[in-house]
């Protein structure tokens, strides 16, 4: 299957499963969209919360319209550019086995994109959080390009007979991944969270959007801010009243089952914090907060705070802010939409797999 092929059934994916088109099958253009995609899809939907109710219908659709406006024409293009020659060129696929994180709804995709279009076999290993997304949208995908068909696999077994190894998962379970491929190529992810930089000039807008990128997918993803770095003295309730419009997220019990979890604890160890009723903030060196939880640290002087944060830069995946002179910054609001060029870990997924022996 040459290159162009690959772009174009991707393009056309990202169009069948934009949700902004496919919300109501009735009011959707039908020669652009099947029903039989869209009922394939819907059903997925429902199974995965079922399964697991962090996963809700709100909360999927955000996360299949954001990779279906990922996959437009433009920003394939964009991103498959640089390797247009090398793609052009696969003559040996090789087998490569991604071992899917399961604490968002379909967080595996973008390994699943690289792989098929790098002209590799993907060979899946499915969360047991998040068995029915990825395998509706590989049976789209094969349906506008029937030759993927024999490009991809997925199980919920361990994985076997491969040649190169993409995982993902906690510290702990990293430990486990090194030792077990160590001897394939490998990509192994570990534990990040993203961080927001406050300078106390934001607008209650900008603020407002800091509030997606905290509260979207109830904070489980390694993009989500888990802490916020803010001036001293900083004074929060401009914050509090910019993210009001999230309060609602308390009304789903597993989140409000930590919040309460939590705030008890801190209670009981006599933990200074704020709380706003659904969310509490604690002075905290660390990075990775606990779910409802936002952890904050006061700083003086951006050059030395510049300074921490590239030191620590192995447990940071994005850096939301509204001040540029932070590497890599990126909008308030923007932290759960990424790019197609966007590597997890900073580890340019592509390169190592047009660079597999």
């Amino acid at each position: 299957m040459n290159i162009q092929k690959r772009i174009n059934a991707f393009v056309k994916l990202g169009i069948i499963i934009s949700f902004k088109k496919t919300y109501n099958y009735n009011k959707i253009d039908k020669n652009i969209i099947n029903k039989k995609y869209f009922d394939l899809l819907n059903k997925a939907i429902k199974e995965s919360y079922l399964h697991n109710r962090w996963f809700t219908e709100d909360n999927i659709r955000n996360a299949i319209n954001a990779i279906s406006e990922s996959l437009s024409e433009n920003n394939i293009s964009k991103w498959a550019n640089r390797y247009l020659k090398k793609l052009s060129e696969v003559n040996n696929p090789k087998i490569v086995g991604v071992v899917m994180a399961g604490n968002l709804p379909i967080v595996g995709f973008h390994d699943f994109f690289c792989v098929l279009m790098s002209g590799n076999k993907f060979l899946g290993k499915l969360s047991s959080k998040d068995k029915y997304l990825l395998p509706a949208i590989a049976d789209i995908l094969i349906k506008i390009e029937p030759k993927f068909n024999d490009y991809i696999k997925l199980t919920e077994d361990i994985l076997n007979s491969f040649d190169a190894i993409i995982a993902t998962g906690s510290d702990n379970t990293s430990r486990y991944f090194e030792y077990y491929f160590d001897k394939y190529p490998n990509i192994i992810r570990r534990n990040r969270n993203g961080i927001a930089v406050i300078t106390g000039k934001e607008t209650e807008k900008e603020l407002e959007a800091l509030g997606k990128d905290i509260f979207l997918y109830f904070g489980l993803g390694c993009r989500n801010v888990s802490k916020l770095f803010v001036p001293q003295d900083y004074n929060f309730n401009i914050f509090f009243k910019s993210i009001e419009k999230y309060k609602h997220i308390a009304e789903h019990y597993k989140y409000y089952n930590n919040y309460i979890y939590n705030k008890t604890i801190y209670i009981i160890t006599k933990t200074k914090f704020f709380d706003n009723d659904f969310l509490l903030l604690k002075k905290e060196i660390s990075i990775s907060s606990p779910i409802s939880v936002l952890y904050y640290e006061y700083y003086s002087d951006k050059k030395m705070l510049k300074k921490q944060l590239n030191l620590n830069s192995e447990k940071i995946q994005c850096i939301v802010t509204g001040d540029i002179f932070f590497d890599k910054a990126i909008p308030f609001g923007t932290s759960q939409s990424p790019q197609l060029w966007d590597y997890a870990d900073e580890i340019n997924t592509m390169d190592f797999l047009m660079k597999l022996p």
